[in-house]
């Protein structure tokens, strides 16, 4: 599929991720929060409509995972019944829907998942995501939903930015080491979607490749991190011990260290 012949509409446009999807797709309609709120059905429908797009991303979220303990309801509204609007819409126009999901989804009782095996979030993110996953297979059969891990990206706060900031406030930064997933870099997930458009409907895991615990990838970034454990750093929200996704349906991407390698010199021009 050649971006430029197709009308793509990319939702959440100005986000970390969203940002490098509008580099992807130049020629896209590009909406923001202020545009479009996903979770007013009408809005959703009405928008949509009007635009008629080929393809649908949507790249809106609520992702503040222990802000979701306390805003339950925002985080079902944004990250499930919205997702469902935007599926609802996609399939009375005809068009594809690429929607991204989380590694939270999962509970970490395993060292690792592929796309087939069974959900079961420890948190309100992940319950929030795990929604929209559903209420997509609901309201549409052609979609892609990409499960996504440890983003990280020019054009947002990430971990890679919080540890750089911390190592010049803290002599020693704590960081824990006995939880373990996939960094993965908004760029190369941006550049990835084409070829998912040309697979078949269903879920995906897009995420760089290797497998390391936080405090792994913040001592690739940062100098003075020492490492600590989850009871040590308490957090509203319970994190799964092993969020590890498995790209079992797509050809790999290249290992995090050679993408943060990358972002650090494209953060520093």
């Amino acid at each position: 599929m050649v971006v430029g012949t197709i009308k793509a509409l990319i939702i959440g446009s100005n986000g970390m991720l969203g940002s490098d999807l509008c580099n992807m797709f130049p020629y896209a309609v590009k909406l923001t929060h202020r545009d479009l709120d996903i979770t007013n059905k009408e809005q959703v429908l009405g928008s949509i409509q009007r635009i008629k797009p080929d393809v649908v991303i949507n790249a809106a979220a609520y992702t503040d995972v222990d802000g979701c303990e306390d805003n339950q309801e925002l985080a079902f509204q944004v990250n499930g019944y919205g997702p469902g609007h935007i599926a609802e819409a996609c399939s009375k126009v005809g068009a594809l829907l690429v929607h991204f999901s989380t590694d939270y989804v999962f509970d970490g009782s395993r060292n690792e998942y592929i796309e087939s095996d069974t959900p079961n979030p420890i948190n309100v993110y992940g319950q929030s995501k795990l929604l929209g996953e559903q209420k997509i297979a609901e309201n549409t059969e052609n979609y892609r939903i990409i499960r996504i891990s440890w983003l990280f990206g020019i054009h947002g706060k990430n971990f890679v930015e919080t540890m750089l900031k911390l190592s010049t406030q803290m002599d020693r930064v704590k960081v824990v080491n006995d939880q373990f997933g996939k960094p993965t870099y908004t760029v190369d997930l941006a550049n990835k979607i084409t070829d998912v458009l040309e697979l078949e409907a269903g879920i995906y895991h897009l995420t760089n490749e290797g497998v390391c615990s936080w405090y792994e990838f913040a001592s690739a970034i940062i100098d003075n991190v020492v490492p600590c454990t989850s009871e040590e750093f308490p957090r509203k929200a319970k994190r799964p011990k092993y969020s590890v996704l498995v790209n079992s349906k797509t050809e790999p991407m290249r290992h995090w260290r050679a993408a943060l390698e990358v972002y650090m010199k494209e953060r520093n021009k």
